[in-house]
């Protein structure tokens, strides 16, 4: 019996301490592209890599430890400077994007679909955008979006061939995708003389190694969209790009007062020193799952030779 009970008790150890492990191997890291405009539609992040970890310690990664790493890392001063959230009755909410406080009016969308706040995850390879309202009275900007984020290798002066569209919001608060026809696009922060046609398709070329594709459009107030083309010496051809897969979660618990909404904040728990509130120990919970199994696996072996 005591043989019995003290492998039950090894078993619990080795359990908890898998337990621990595993869940520290899932949040470990991972490498999300941030690309952030400010109020002025100017990008201040383009395709950004951050490497991010479980800064606030809530057991998972999400956008709030990817935007603080990339402030902590990339904004003059940190994120204690650029930085801000706070805990709300409606969950973490965003107070400070790159140095601006405007009562809220941000926004944040990962691989192109609608995020739920701040305390939603991420993964390897993602991409984040965030924004800062440019109208933060009537919430009236739209995120727009290119059917591809990066290019790669692209002969210089070959065709790239780029579908745009944007987000508007019904009236039960579902996500409507729509094509955005007479875009101007620019390229490095220049106007060009491509538009975009019905379909919201167009067809530029490149001539400079690095080129920020964005756009411009006199009919919707769009956040502007990215493409980044890297282009190389080489026989000029025909670039399609590859769609970028898009999902989009919405939801009717609250509305805007318009077309589009800032973001819609998941509830926390606990808050933690500084700006990145404990959501969490998923770690821990997992643990206790562990012992809770080896106790009772202890408890029947013991009844059963007790019997």
């Amino acid at each position: 019996m005591k043989k019995t009970l003290s492998m039950a008790a090894a078993l619990l150890i080795s359990c908890s301490a898998v337990c621990m492990n595993v869940s520290a191997a899932d949040t470990d890291s991972a490498l999300v592209y941030v690309t952030i405009a400010d109020q002025n539609k100017k990008f201040v992040l383009v395709e950004e890599p951050i490497t991010v970890t479980d800064i606030d310690s809530d057991g998972k990664l999400t956008i709030n430890d990817t935007l603080y790493i990339a402030h902590e890392k990339k904004f003059e001063g940190g994120a204690a400077t650029g930085y801000k959230t706070s805990v709300t009755t409606w969950g973490l909410g965003l107070d400070r994007l790159w140095g601006v406080e405007n009562g809220g009016s941000y926004g944040y969308y990962v691989n192109d679909g609608f995020s739920m706040g701040l305390t939603d995850e991420i993964k390897n390879d993602d991409q984040l955008q965030a924004f800062i309202y440019s109208d933060a009275k009537t919430y009236s900007d739209c995120y727009s979006f290119f059917d591809s984020k990066i290019g790669k290798d692209i002969p210089k002066g070959s065709d790239v061939n780029l579908t745009l569209s944007y987000y508007t919001f019904g009236a039960d608060s579902s996500l409507i995708s729509n094509k955005l026809a007479n875009a101007t696009i620019t390229i490095n922060g220049k106007e060009t003389e491509y538009k975009t046609d019905a379909d919201g398709k167009v067809t530029i070329k490149l001539t400079e190694d690095m080129n920020t594709v964005s756009a411009v459009s006199d009919s919707v107030n769009i956040v502007p969209p990215v493409f980044v083309g890297v282009a190389t010496d080489g026989a000029a051809t025909t670039t399609t790009t590859a769609a970028t897969t898009t999902t989009t979660t919405t939801t009717t618990t609250t509305t805007s007062t318009t077309a589009t909404t800032t973001t819609t904040k998941t509830a926390s728990t606990a808050a933690k020193n500084g700006n990145s509130p404990q959501t969490g120990v998923k770690g821990a919970g997992l643990a206790v799952a562990g012992l809770i199994t080896a106790a009772a696996t202890a408890l029947a072996v013991r009844r059963r030779d007790e019997e």
